[in-house]
């Protein structure tokens, strides 16, 4: 006699983890490749995006691997292109946040990455202490992060003149609460 429970598998696979964490199916892919043929980076990538849902629908771990060390998951600019060709509708550029957020988990960032991940800290940082986008504090944050400092430093004087420049951040009001969020996140990613 059946009792009515239903009892669910855990899909750990990296596809089944996209699709816990996004609720972006892969396995709804078909592989026409419209993704690609309208990605325009995808002359950049390592693997244009069919192909890396066809990786993550096969749950073979070397593939999962080899998506989390790509440099494809860092160019994606997530300009939603692939989203607009889909026939399926599958949100690329949400799978690809996620697999950047879990390449960072996983220590595999690719190489050709660093700079990008400098850029992702550090804009996330300005989020995080001012409640918005603190451009003096990000450059200086990122400049720092990829050892780069003193590059661009010749725009900076026109910038300043143009008041486009503000070396003392606005905060918003109820700056807790985004603080609440990048507490809960960060513990949900130690899980």
């Amino acid at each position: 006699m059946s009792s009515g429970a239903h009892h669910h598998e855990v899909d750990n696979s990296l596809a089944g983890k996209v699709r816990h964490n996004t609720q972006v199916h892969a396995q709804r892919c078909y592989q026409c490749g419209k993704c690609s043929a309208g990605c325009p980076l995808s002359a950049d990538m390592d693997y244009p995006p069919s192909l890396v849902l066809r990786m993550l629908q096969t749950g073979d771990p070397v593939f999962e691997d080899k998506i989390l060390r790509s440099y494809t998951i860092w160019v994606c600019l997530s300009c939603e292109m692939c989203i607009q060709r889909c026939p399926m509708e599958v949100d690329i550029p949400v799978m690809m946040d996620y697999l950047r957020q879990e390449s960072i988990r996983q220590k595999k960032v690719n190489p050709k990455a660093k700079n990008i991940v400098s850029f992702h800290k550090s804009f996330l940082d300005s989020i995080k202490y001012t409640g918005r986008l603190f451009e003096f504090g990000l450059v200086v944050d990122y400049k720092m992060r990829s050892w780069k400092m003193f590059q661009d430093i010749t725009l900076m004087p026109g910038m300043i003149s143009r008041g486009k420049l503000h070396f003392i951040p606005e905060r918003i009001k109820g700056i807790k609460n985004i603080s609440n969020i990048f507490t809960k996140v960060s513990k949900e990613d130690k899980k």
